[in-house]
């Protein structure tokens, strides 16, 4: 046998990258494993083996026994030893890792539970929760759901994660996340500290902090049975949540620490606060300034800052109040957990050392947390609701500056106001009547009174951007590219931007501004403002956090991270939303490129309906209208009107039946393929139905779903997708039957476009070959009114 390796340890491993196994879970007395033979927890969930980390590349080890005592050959075996202690035992005997019992084992057994964990116990006690030792109580880099990260404090026993030393070595690393309980529990990785609640807003999981006299731990649950998670240090520093599916081997990191440039140790000095929104991040705490000016200058702020006005003990002295911080690290501090917070500052007064104090109980309630000398690594959180207040001590000079500068600020930010608001609108009638003239003298039939909307300045556009950099495009379409960026104010926006070759885009730019300028609600995208500068059409929108709706369904990955009941709320808002396009708004809009990547995503994963580049507006009068150049997404038009290029409130009803079935099975009607017949999804879709079998259509990710109300969705896709418009319903019965269960439904008939393109006729394919978009991209027709 070739030699392995230098690193020979044991492993636990997720046995959905190998299949199943028939392995045993137990290790029983007398019994030995060696290089080859494995331990597999009953669900066939984990694995404990021995490897070699040169040999393991699609392995995810989570704990490594004998991490300081590699097996130098393929010789040694895990065992029993006469004292009842599991034991690694090398070629010559000796033993490189034992269990380290306290007491004498005389009929153990070592067993790998399903939940990952490997536990020693007497024979006599297999199915009960008497363990002699168990594997959670050593963790190594990583961090499983059950697991404490944290202190037994009456025995003084500790339960930390260690990175590796490099990717191939599972000795211990560089890297140590733990609780540190001097002074107020914190959590640490390198000097970092983190606020375990940082991951609570995380679908899958659901983090649990125990404080109490004997014992002060972090662990995690899933909040989903399906998913597997992990809380990984990694060699290079890192804390990541890692998240798969029972059913697949890919992980996705869900979260990493650190996250922003914050997060570095003491970003910003001593008596600095960094905050990520803001440009520079660091700053100067009130009442502080740079202690080296010429550095700061150069954004080089290690050197910190100082007072500008020392403090002198005296009764004139008061407390400045710093909401929704990461308090400072406790290097010099005094810790009363009995005291008031009023109490609290009354006890910073008397010492004349005590520069600052706070809550050290992070919910508010109680605690007295003193700090003294520098304020060293604090940061402003974006949310409202993370970190803590901070009450910094200043003279009462400098409070009486800090108050009387915020009062002339609101002042002068008033007047500013007043001045700016004359000149905007001065400015806004005069590019109105510049712009107009320019937009005329291209022939575009935007005209002056069709546009509500702010009006950026190019320069505006361009630094937001940064200047259209590579690092800010985040996608393309028929009208071009789109850009992500941040306006002066802070806010995210995303921009699009017309491409000077897009034959249709101005066409597209001028049909969604003004029609987005005349649509307000909230399941439709915000169109924030538009710039018509020089050659340039730009929109600029609001950013959506999550892309777009087909990002996750279409994925095999990011579609667990969509369960039903997500789904099934996006479906609602995307049918009210139409319903408001169709019925309640001031304009009767149909909007005729619905579709999944136009459904986009808020950071709620609420949906936003977008790009009205081929919306139409119908007049009071008008039903339908027929259109001699028909564009739009073939998967998603009616039959009518890729047939004969008439539309109406008909045809959106048959888009929102096709995405309502993707969204159901997770498949694409194009492209959609069977090994048994050449169906579109929709004929799919329609078989299964017509066999009673619609079930078979719904998403293998889907875990959770309530199967009637999936059931009913698949009726109501089909509904919506009958072949001739008069059969389908109107989007307000469709929003009625998504919200009753109780109501009946028809029974659909046929649909449309069952058959994949392959298998029709090859004349109906030539002949109208050009209504079928080849990329799944819109095109752009004018509006033609």
């Amino acid at each position: 046998m070739e030699t392995p390796t230098l690193f020979i340890c044991l492993y636990i491993i997720c046995l959905s990258v190998f299949g199943l196994s028939t392995a045993a879970d137990t290790l029983s007395s007398g019994q030995s494993m060696k290089d080859g033979d494995k331990l597999v927890s009953t669900g066939q969930s984990f694995e404990l083996g021995f490897f070699s980390p040169g040999n393991s590349k699609n392995r995810n080890f989570f704990w490594v026994a004998n991490r300081d005592k590699p097996l130098t050959d393929s010789h040694g075996f895990l065992t029993f030893s006469h004292d009842g202690d599991l034991v690694l035992v090398n070629q010559s005997k000796s033993v490189v890792w034992s269990s380290n019992l306290s007491r004498v084992v005389k009929n153990p057994v070592a067993q790998l539970l399903d939940t990952g964990n490997l536990v020693l116990r007497e024979n006599s006690s297999l199915n009960s929760d008497d363990y002699r030792w168990q594997g959670f109580d050593h963790p190594s880099d990583t961090l499983l759901p059950g697991m404490k990260l944290g202190w037994d404090v009456k025995i003084g026993f500790e339960r930390c994660l260690t990175s590796w030393k490099s990717k191939d070595d599972p000795s211990p690393g560089d890297y140590t996340f733990r609780l540190n309980i001097n002074g107020l529990p914190r959590f640490e990785l390198f000097g970092i500290q983190y606020n375990g609640s940082s991951m609570a807003s995380n679908p899958v999981i659901k983090p649990l902090f125990f404080y109490g006299e004997n014992q002060m731990y972090l662990l995690y649950e899933v909040s989903k049975s399906e998913f597997i998670i992990r809380l990984l240090t990694n060699h290079t520093g890192w804390l990541q949540l890692y998240v798969a599916s029972t059913r697949s081997n890919a992980w996705n990191i869900m979260y990493s620490i650190p996250n922003d440039k914050c997060d570095a140790y003491g970003a910003c000095g001593a008596n600095g606060i960094c905050r990520i929104n803001r440009d520079p991040i660091c700053d100067c705490l009130k009442g502080f300034v740079p202690k080296s000016p010429e550095q700061w200058d150069l954004l080089n702020w290690t050197g910190g800052c100082t007072r500008r006005i020392p403090i002198n003990c005296t009764k004139e002295e008061g407390f400045l109040k710093l909401a929704n911080v990461k308090i400072p690290d406790l290097l010099e501090f005094w810790l009363n957990n009995n005291m008031s917070l009023e109490e609290c500052e009354a006890e910073c007064l008397k010492n004349c050392s005590c520069t600052a104090y706070a809550n050290s109980d992070v919910r508010g309630v109680s605690g007295c947390l003193l700090w003294f000398g520098s304020l060293l690594d604090v940061k402003e959180y974006k949310e409202d609701n993370y970190g803590q207040a901070l009450y910094i001590r200043l003279p009462k000079s400098e409070l009486d500056f800090v108050h009387n500068s915020a009062k002339k600020k609101r002042m002068v930010i008033a007047i500013l106001m007043s001045a700016i608001a004359a000149l905007f609108l001065s400015a806004t009638v005069y590019c109105h009547q510049i712009q107009n003239r320019i937009i005329k003298s291209k022939g575009s039939k935007i005209k002056e009174e069709d546009v509500d909307l702010p009006l950026f300045d190019l320069a505006t556009i361009v630094n937001a951007m940064n200047g259209f950099s590579e690092d800010s495009l985040i996608g393309a379409g028929g009208f071009g590219p789109v850009y992500k960026g941040n306006l002066f104010t802070g806010q995210e926006v995303a921009v699009k931007r017309l491409s000077r070759d897009s034959r249709q885009g101005l066409e597209e730019f001028e049909n969604e501004t003004i029609l987005i300028a005349k649509l307000q609600h909230r399941i439709l995208v915000g169109l924030l403002g538009c710039c018509m500068e020089r050659d340039e059409r730009i929109l600029v929108y609001e950013y959506m956090q999550n892309k777009s709706l087909d990002y996750f369904i279409f994925d095999s990955e990011k579609c667990l991270l969509l369960d039903w009941e997500k789904r099934f709320d996006i479906t609602i808002g995307i049918a009210r939303g139409l319903l408001y396009l169709h019925h309640d708004s001031r304009l009767q809009v149909i909007h005729r490129d619905l579709k999944a990547s136009n459904i986009l995503l808020d950071g709620s994963l609420s949906p936003r309906i977008s790009d009205f580049g081929l919306a139409r507006i119908f007049a009071g009068d008008e039903k339908e209208v027929k259109t001699r150049r028909i564009i739009g997404t073939s998967g998603y038009m009616s039959p009518k009107y890729a047939f004969d290029g008439k539309f109406s409130v008909k045809s959106d009803i048959f888009s929102f039946g096709m995405l309502l079935l993707e969204i159901v099975s997770g498949k694409r009607n194009r492209g959609f393929c069977h090994p048994s017949h050449q169906h579109s999804l929709l004929g799919h879709a329609w078989l299964l139905w017509s066999a009673n079998r619609a079930t078979e259509v719904i998403d293998g990710c889907l875990y959770d779903l309530v199967e009637p109300q999936v059931q009913r969705c698949i009726h109501i896709g089909l509904l919506c997708v009958q072949k001739f418009a008069n059969d389908r319903p109107a989007m307000s019965s469709i929003v009625a039957m998504l919200g009753n269960e109780s109501a009946s439904l028809p029974r659909p008939k046929q649909p449309g476009f069952i058959m994949e393109r392959s298998s029709m006729d090859s004349s109906a394919i030539s002949k109208h070959e050009e209504l079928h978009s080849i990329n799944a991209v819109s095109m752009t027709t004018l509006d033609g009114r």
